[in-house]
C-alpha cells in the first residue's frame, strides 16, 4: 500500500472519529468518549499528515516539523494543565485565532506558489489558476476575519478590553463596505492577481473581524466564541481546498457547521436574531445601556439565616453563573446539594443556555465537582417549576435571572428568555457586592420583597452555609 492511499484511509478514520467525537459531546453522559474519540482522530490526522509529507521532504524539513510540533505540542499541554476553568472561555478564543491565522498564512503560502510564480512555474493547469485564486482570497478572508475577531474575544473575555460594544458612526454601513470591497478586491484579484491586491483582501479581511466583535457587548461573548468556532472550522475547509487536503475540508466543514448550529440555538434562547450575531450588531439592537444605579433597597441575610430557610424547604433550585465559575465554589455546592437531598429536600439545578461565558460552562463546572447529571436542567425543563420551589439559590448569576428581560421593553436585554426565579416563596442571591452584571444592567431582582442578599465569596459562603446546617 502506498503512503498516498494509507493517508487517505487514515483521513476517513480520523474523519469518522471527528463526527463521533461531536456526537459524543452532544451529550453529558458521553462527553469524555467525544473527547477521547476527537484526541484520536486528531492524533491519526496528525501522523497520517506526517509520514505522507514526509516522502517530498528533506531530512532538514521533517526535523524542522517534528520540532514545531514538540514545541506547539508541549505548549497547548501547559497552557491546558494550568488554565482555570475561569479562563477556558478566553483560551478557547485565543485558540480559535490560531486557526484563522493559520488560514492565513496558508493562503499567502498558495498565493506565493501559483500567482506570484505565475502558472507556468507550478503544478496548477492554467485553466485552474482563475479558481486557485478565488479560493486563495476566501481562504485569507475568512482566516483574518476569525484572526482579529477571535483577538477580540479574548480581549473582552480576559478583562484587557471593555466588554462595552463598540458604536462607530454607520457601523452596519461600514461592515457591509468592507463586504463589498473584499467582492471588488477578490475579483480583481481573481483577474490579474497582484501582491497589492492580496494585502488589500487581508487589510480588509483583519479590519472586519476586530469591527464585528468589537460592536458586540461583552455580555453576548458566549455566542460570539461558538461563532467564531464556526468561523475556524470554515477556515480550515478554506485551507483544505487549498492544500488539496480532504480530511481538512470535511472536518472544518463539521466543524462549522456544528458551530453555527449552536449559534443560532444560542441565539433563539436569547431572542436574538441570527444574522445579527454575523452582522456585528449583536447585543446592542434593544435598548440603551444601564446607568447601573439601585432601584430600592435590598435586604441582607448571613449564612445562618440561609441555613435555616433551606432546612425549612422542602424544594430547593440552585441557578449558578460566572460567579460560581470564579470563586470555585462548584465543590462545596455539590456537597451542599448532597447534603440537602440527605434530609430528603428535592434539590436541582438551573443552567440558562448562556450562563457564563462559553456553551456547557456550568454542566462542565458541576461534572467536575460530580453533581449527578439528572438534576441538572435545562432553562426551559426547570422555569415552570421555580413558582412552586421553596428556596432558589442564585449563585454568581445575574443577567440570565433579570426580570428586567421580560418587564422593560427599554432594557439592552429586553426580549432575553431568562430564568424566573422571582416566582419561587425565597430567593437567595450570592453576590460579591451590588454591582451590575456583565452586560452592564441594574437587576431589579435584588430589590424585590422575597429576595435576600448574601455578600462576600461565594464559595466561602456556601461553606458557612454548610457548616451552619
Amino acid at each position: 500500500m502506498s503512503a498516498g492511499t494509507a493517508a487517505t484511509a487514515a483521513y476517513i478514520v480520523a474523519a469518522l472519529l471527528t463526527v463521533m467525537s461531536l456526537a459524543g459531546l452532544s451529550r453529558h453522559e458521553t462527553a469524555r468518549a467525544g473527547v477521547a474519540y476527537g484526541i484520536a482522530g486528531m492524533a491519526v490526522a496528525l501522523v497520517a499528515t506526517v509520514v505522507l509529507a514526509a516522502e517530498s521532504l528533506t531530512a532538514g524539513a521533517i526535523a524542522l516539523l517534528a520540532v514545531a510540533m514538540v514545541v506547539g505540542g508541549g505548549i497547548g499541554l501547559w497552557r491546558a494543565r494550568v488554565v482555570e476553568m475561569t479562563g477556558m472561555p478566553e483560551l478557547i478564543a485565543l485558540l480559535h485565532s490560531f486557526v484563522g491565522l493559520a488560514a492565513v498564512l496558508v493562503g499567502w503560502n498558495g498565493y506565493l506558489e501559483v500567482e506570484a510564480e505565475g502558472a507556468a512555474q507550478t503544478t496548477v493547469a492554467p485553466e485552474l489558476v482563475g479558481i486557485h485564486s478565488v479560493e486563495v482570497g476566501i481562504g485569507v478572508f475568512i482566516g483574518a476575519v476569525t484572526f482579529t475577531g477571535s483577538l477580540v474575544a479574548y480581549g473582552k473575555l480576559s478583562g484587557r478590553m471593555k466588554s462595552r460594544p463598540l458604536t462607530l458612526p454607520g457601523k452596519n454601513a461600514l461592515n457591509l463596505g468592507a463586504l463589498v470591497a473584499f467582492a471588488a478586491l477578490t475579483v480583481a484579484f481573481t483577474v490579474t492577481p497582484s501582491l497589492g491586491l492580496m494585502i488589500a483582501i487581508t487589510a480588509v479581511a483583519l479590519a472586519l473581524g476586530w469591527h464585528l466583535v468589537a460592536s458586540i457587548g461583552g455580555g453576548d461573548m458566549p455566542v460570539v466564541v461558538s461563532m467564531l468556532n464556526s468561523y475556524s472550522g470554515w477556515a480550515a475547509a478554506a485551507s483544505g481546498f487549498l492544500l488539496d487536503n480532504t480530511l481538512l475540508i470535511v472536518t472544518g466543514a463539521l466543524v462549522g457547521s456544528s458551530g453555527a448550529y449552536l449559534s443560532y440555538v444560542m441565539c433563539q434562547a436569547m431572542n436574538r436574531s441570527f444574522l445579527s450575531v454575523i452582522a456585528g450588531g449583536f447585543g446592542v439592537e434593544s435598548g440603551t445601556a444601564s446607568s447601573g444605579t439601585e432601584e430600592g433597597e435590598h435586604r441582607e441575610v448571613d449564612a445562618d439565616a440561609v441555613a435555616e430557610m433551606l432546612a425549612e424547604a422542602s424544594s430547593v433550585v440552585i441557578v449558578p453563573g460566572y460567579g460560581m465559575a470564579v470563586a470555585q465554589a462548584q465543590y462545596p455546592v455539590a456537597d451542599l446539594t448532597r447534603r440537602l437531598v440527605e434530609r430528603g429536600i428535592e434539590v436541582r439545578f438551573g443552567i440558562h443556555p448562556v450562563a457564563g461565558r462559553l456553551p456547557g460552562h456550568m454542566n462542565v463546572l458541576l461534572a467536575e465537582a460530580k453533581v449527578p447529571y439528572d438534576v441538572v436542567l435545562e432553562m426551559d425543563e426547570i422555569n415552570d417549576d421555580l413558582a412552586s420551589t421553596s428556596v432558589v439559590l442564585v449563585i454568581g448569576a445575574n443577567d440570565t435571572v433579570n426580570p428586567a428581560a421580560m418587564e422593560d421593553p427599554g432594557s439592552p436585554i429586553a426580549g432575553m428568555p431568562v430564568l424566573r426565579v422571582w416566582e419561587a416563596k425565597n430567593v437567595v442571591v450570592f453576590k460579591r457586592s451590588m454591582a451590575v452584571g456583565y452586560a452592564g444592567v441594574q437587576n431589579p431582582l435584588f430589590f424585590r420583597a422575597n429576595t435576600s442578599m448574601i455578600f462576600g465569596d461565594a464559595k466561602a459562603r456556601v461553606e458557612d452555609i454548610l457548616k451552619a446546617l
